[in-house]
Formats: C-alpha cells, sequence, structure tokens
C-alpha cells in the first residue's frame, strides 16, 4: 500500500475513535448542530475504517503465514505457500477498495440536473438529432425513475428543437449524466437527402447540476433585464393567453435565459432564476478547472478530446465514445436510452484517474 494512502487511513482510525468518544459526551449531544455533524462524519468514516481495520488483519495473517514457509515440515510449508497466495490476492483487493473509499466524492453527485441541447452545425439534421438526443435521456431517466420536465424549447422547422432545455429529477442524476457534456455528433443519410449521401451534423449538450437555494449565486436585481412575453404554444382550451413567460439577461455575463413551461409567471421567473444561477455557478467551475487543467497541461502537455466526445455512426450501428476509445455496435438500444454501457466505463475512467492521482 501506498505510504500516504496508509497515513490517511491511520488518522481515519485515530478520527472514528475520537468521534465515538465525542458522541458520548454529553455536552455534545445538547448540540444539535455538532452532533448531526459528527454523526454524518462517522457515517462516512465507519465503512473506510472497518475495511482497513480487516486489512490490518489480513496483513498480520500474512505475515504469520510467511514465517510458517521456513518450517521444517514440507507439508507446513506447502500450507503456508497456499495460505500466502490467498491472503496476498486478498490484500491487493482490499487495497484497491480502500483506495476507491478515499476519493473524493463530487459534492453535485445526488442532485438534480439541467440538461441543455443545442443543434449545431447541419441547420434541419441537427435540429433532428437534437430531438434524438432528447429522447434518449428521457429514456434513460425513465428507465432510473427519475422525473423529466421541459423548461423551454425552440422547435426546428422540420422537427427536433433548435433548443431544449429540462430538468431531470432523481437521486444521482448528475453522478450519472455529468460526463454527458460536450459536442455529440451524428453521421447518418437524412430523410431530406435524395441521392443517400451521409452527412455529418453536431449538437452541444450541458449538464449542469442544480444549485441549493443556498448555494444559489447571489443575484443584483441591477445586473438583470427581466422581459415577460406571451408563451409560444399550438392553442387550443389551455392557450396561454397572458404574458406568463420570462425572458432574463444577465447583463455582466450577457447569458440569456427563457422559460415558458409555467402558466404562472411567478413560477417561470422562478425557474428561469434558477437556470441562470446553475449556468453561472457551471461557469465559475469551468473557469476554475480551465485554470487547473492549464497548470496540468503545462506540465504533462495536452491531451484534451472535450470537443467532441461521442460519434452516432447510423450506417454502422455504431456509437464511439472518443474520450475513452469505447465503440459500441448497439447504437438502437443507446438512442432508446440503454446508456449504462456508456457511461460505466466513463465512471470507471474517471475513478482511474483519480486513483492515479491519489497515489501519487
Amino acid at each position: 500500500m501506498n505510504p500516504s494512502i496508509q497515513s490517511k487511513l491511520e488518522n481515519l482510525d485515530l478520527r472514528l475513535d475520537e468521534i465515538n468518544a465525542l458522541l458520548s459526551d454529553p455536552e455534545v449531544t445538547t448540540s444539535q448542530n455538532r452532533y448531526r455533524a459528527l454523526t454524518v462524519e462517522h457515517s462516512e468514516i465507519l465503512p473506510v475504517v472497518r475495511l482497513y481495520r480487516e486489512y490490518r488483519t489480513a496483513q498480520a495473517e500474512l505475515e504469520a503465514a510467511q514465517a510458517l514457509r521456513q518450517d521444517r515440515d514440507s507439508s507446513m510449508r506447502a500450507m503456508a505457500e497456499e495460505e500466502s497466495a490467498r491472503l496476498s490476492a486478498k490484500l491487493a483487493d482490499f487495497d484497491q477498495q480502500l483506495q476507491k473509499l478515499l476519493l473524493p466524492k463530487d459534492p453535485n453527485d445526488n442532485r438534480n440536473i439541467f440538461l441543455e441541447i443545442r443543434a449545431g452545425t447541419g441547420g434541419d439534421e441537427a435540429a433532428l438529432f437534437a430531438g434524438d438526443l432528447f429522447r434518449m435521456y428521457g429514456a434513460y431517466a425513465t428507465r432510473r425513475g427519475w422525473g423529466v420536465e421541459i423548461v423551454s424549447s425552440s422547435p426546428g422547422e422540420h422537427g427536433g428543437y433548435k433548443e431544449v432545455i429540462a430538468r431531470i429529477t432523481g437521486h444521482g442524476a448528475y453522478s450519472r449524466l455529468k460526463f454527458e457534456s460536450g459536442g455529440h455528433r451524428v453521421q447518418r443519410v437524412p430523410v431530406t437527402e435524395a441521392q443517400g449521401r451521409i452527412h455529418t451534423s453536431a449538437c452541444t449538450v450541458a449538464v449542469l447540476p442544480e444549485p441549493d437555494e443556498v448555494e444559489s449565486v447571489r443575484l443584483n436585481p441591477a445586473d438583470l433585464k427581466v422581459d415577460t412575453y406571451r408563451s409560444s404554444g399550438a392553442g387550443g382550451q389551455h392557450v396561454n393567453k397572458t404574458d406568463s413567460a420570462i425572458r432574463i439577461t444577465h447583463l455582466p455575463s450577457g447569458m440569456v435565459v427563457e422559460c415558458q413551461d409555467e402558466r404562472s409567471q411567478h413560477k417561470n421567473r422562478a425557474r428561469a432564476m434558477a437556470i441562470l444561477s446553475a449556468r453561472l455557478l457551471d461557469a465559475e467551475r469551468r473557469k476554475q478547472r480551465e485554470q487547473e487543467a492549464a497548470t496540468r497541461r503545462s506540465l504533462i502537455g495536452s491531451g484534451d478530446r472535450s470537443e467532441r466526445i461521442r460519434t452516432y455512426n447510423f450506417a454502422q450501428g455504431r456509437v464511439t465514445d472518443h474520450r475513452i476509445n469505447l465503440s459500441l455496435y448497439k447504437l438502437d438500444q443507446v438512442l432508446n436510452g440503454d446508456l449504462d454501457d456508456l457511461v460505466d466505463p466513463l465512471i470507471a475512467e474517471d475513478q482511474a484517474e483519480s486513483l492515479a492521482a491519489l497515489s501519487s
């Protein structure tokens, strides 16, 4: 085990004993906030320390088994060899599990998200592809029991969307979809193509964690331009006859957010403010990540492929994620919401990179 990791685990072991003592202290139990914070910390540390103690027990057993390998009795030496091999494998497995448990947790992982899909190059075909992507994520959300609600949309002239923003609610939504942000490319023969030529079109996807109210960016009213207008719709008995749609422009950044899904102007304004807050928080986080990445690139060089993350090739029935060089020949299943075979390897790759950083 890496010495720095072992040191962290020993400190956690000592901290658990300290927390146990504090939780039985009458002065602590009378302070709700402190008691709650300690119980949360206890629940986070306990599984790590339990596994570390099992690791140390196995380590002691391995040392005893290795000592028996020098025994004069050949049958005893053989048994010791067998036991040493079993315990070595067990320790290696414990080591991997402990490293994963020590990985810093993304505080946004369990949050709801705002999913934004925008048609890029490719005109009508890009808008149709944006519609395909939205249905794909909607189907995936349904499989996982999440809720999906459209916040705002701008339909394409021949179907699909020029832009669509949705709120996806459910435990772990951000953790499963956070790697979907980036450029998505489609290669297929458009419906309007008479000569059967394959066209390439693109869309951009952004996945933003929905901020808590306490974390939301404090917006200065003087920085906001708020416009109301009549929501566009297909008509019918529920046609919107009031100026309930909201457009908010954040003047310092130039960001514009529109919301027309709700019939209440108050609800549309609240939703638009939430999206604006999420975008500003994401921009700040992205700025920080870019600064960190620039420092890292100056040391190890650039290998960034974030601009185009995935290609959907209809002729070959193939979907390729370029970040991890993964190709799956199950395009129909993917577009129907079967995304786990793409999502799981991306999470595993992220964990592997984090483990490498932790070990170093």
